[in-house]
């Protein structure tokens, strides 16, 4: 079996006296996908922050590609796309002129081609000289989509990814992180209710009072088992 991309051990996160995260123990192989519900508060974003590199646990320690995240070097951290409740866009910029920005970031052979190209998967091709502070939250959530993958990382980190989408905007996410899958990315998605991604199953994780347990796959979702009743949470 190969290396998981991402791995945690006895991992925990205290602000103050104030634990967030417990015990977390996690593991996402290459090509797997998990999401983690639970309600406001719950830790889910704290996670997903430690994962990135942006944050530091308090205990216990995690690894992203074999690398603890806490000393992440510049090439790991450009193998992870984030998409958080910050969208890192530039209001000032037009849709466009943002994604060329990340891309000349990631050194991407031809900024304008890749912005263009993802500006279309998105649906933002007809606004894409306009500038960001005129978008919609939806239309900001699918420029931020765009943002986090346009350099296809081998990992996807996606804070709550469906949020003030609507239905077309929610299909298209779905779309993209069923590519990402079938491309070989491992995807880390946190969520209020489990989304239906055709063709993907996803495990699925709860996280309650900061620890973390696996309860079911999505396909027991759509069945009606047992994590039926987080999902109106």
């Amino acid at each position: 079996m190969s290396a998981p991309i991402v791995e945690t051990h006895s991992l925990a996160k205290t602000y103050g006296l104030a634990p967030v995260l417990r015990e977390v123990q996690l593991r996402v192989l290459a090509g797997a996908g998990a999401f983690i519900v639970g309600g406001n508060g719950a830790g889910k974003s704290t996670l997903l922050r430690i994962l990135a590199g942006l944050e530091a646990p308090s205990a216990g320690h995690a690894l992203v590609f074999g690398q603890d995240t806490r000393r992440l070097a510049a090439r790991y951290r450009r193998r992870i796309g984030l998409m958080a409740h910050q969208s890192f866009l530039y209001p000032n910029l037009t849709a466009r002129e943002n994604l060329e920005f990340f891309a000349e970031l990631y050194s991407l052979a031809d900024a304008r081609a890749s912005a263009n190209q993802w500006l279309g998967r998105v649906g933002l091709a007809e606004v894409a000289d306009t500038r960001v502070f005129a978008f919609s939250r939806g239309m900001e959530q699918r420029l931020s989509a765009a943002r986090a993958m346009l350099a296809e990382p081998a990992l996807l980190l996606l804070d709550e990814p469906f949020a003030s989408l609507d239905h077309d905007g929610a299909e298209i996410v779905a779309a993209l992180i069923r590519g990402a899958v079938e491309r070989g990315a491992s995807v880390l998605a946190t969520a209020h209710a489990i989304p239906e991604i055709d063709g993907v199953e996803f495990a699925v994780f709860e996280i309650s009072r900061g620890r973390l347990e696996q309860r079911a796959h999505t396909e027991e979702v759509r069945r009606g088992g047992r994590i039926r009743s987080l999902l109106g949470r």
